[in-house]
């Protein structure tokens, strides 16, 4: 699937159910779109200035697992 079909996910709330809430899910989608848009514009840049695309994939998800949770106890 390409990056311009690549449907968005179904969202699941910490209760393990499916986020409901119209609002909430067009928000999420939105946010999903726009950092796939991003992903993809600076992963071009990375092969085109002669970066290794797995090393660059690997970059990006290191520093995705890496975001901390901000309203965590």
């Amino acid at each position: 699937m390409s990056e311009n079909t690549q449907k968005a996910p179904e969202w699941m709330g910490t209760d393990g159910l499916n986020v409901s809430c119209t609002e909430k899910i067009k928000v999420l989608n939105e946010n999903y779109d726009e950092i796939r848009e991003i992903a993809a514009e600076a992963f071009e840049d990375a092969v085109l200035m002669g970066c290794d695309p797995a090393a660059y994939r690997s970059a990006i998800i290191a520093m995705i697992e890496g975001l901390e949770e901000p309203y965590s106890s």
